[in-house]
């Protein structure tokens, strides 16, 4: 997610009360697994969007689970 600020280690905090709308970042569960992607769209696809070039899309098909686990609201990192 370096594209959005976001590096390894840093610390974010999650609202869980909050609702995501299209271009929230979002901690995600995916397959079991825990995610940070930005909620979006690929043409009329519902997609878990990486901020980084080295990575893909998620795309979420139709009957596919994805639990919102929570907004990102803060990310905090060292200053290097």
């Amino acid at each position: 997610m370096v594209g959005a600020g976001i590096y390894d280690q840093d610390v974010l905090v999650v609202d869980r009360r909050l609702s995501a709308p299209l271009g929230s970042i979002v901690v995600a569960v995916f397959n079991g697994e825990f995610t940070v992607k930005r909620i979006g769209k690929v043409g009329n696809q519902a997609a878990l969007l990486p901020e980084n070039d080295a990575y893909k899309p998620i795309l979420i098909a139709e009957g596919e689970e994805v639990q919102t686990w929570g907004v990102v609201t803060w990310n905090l990192h060292r200053l290097r």
